[in-house]
Order: C-alpha cells, then sequence, then structure tokens
C-alpha cells in the first residue's frame, strides 16, 4: 500500500493540487489521491488501475442499473 506523504497526486495520472482538484481516497492503510477525471476509472472500471492502486484487481466495476 502507498504510504501517505505531503506530495499530493493523482494516482492515475500523477498531476499535483496546482494542476487539478484532487479528492482523497483512503484505502486499506494509507492515503491516496485520484482527480476528477479518473475518479470513473474507479468506479466502472477498477481493472484500468491496477498497478497504480493495491488490490484494484479484487474491485468490481459498479453495477449499471440504466
Amino acid at each position: 500500500m502507498p504510504e501517505e506523504t505531503d506530495e499530493k497526486t493523482c494516482l492515475a495520472c500523477h498531476r499535483g493540487v496546482t494542476e487539478t482538484p484532487l479528492v482523497p481516497l483512503e484505502y486499506g492503510d494509507g492515503k491516496m489521491w485520484i482527480c476528477p477525471q479518473h475518479l470513473p476509472l474507479l468506479i466502472h472500471d477498477p481493472a484500468q488501475l491496477v498497478g497504480k492502486l493495491p488490490g484494484a484487481e479484487k474491485l468490481r466495476p459498479a453495477d449499471h442499473h440504466d
């Protein structure tokens, strides 16, 4: 699990708070950040975050009830 650092960057695109808004994400023992552009990946296609978010391979996409 990534350790919490003072540097806040999106776990997907690595942009910081001077480039994009960031949303805090607590998962396991760590705290990470994700930008609004990549939040849909976490919700709808977490497999794209494998290698960037520990345990992403265990997450399931949201069920769609359109």
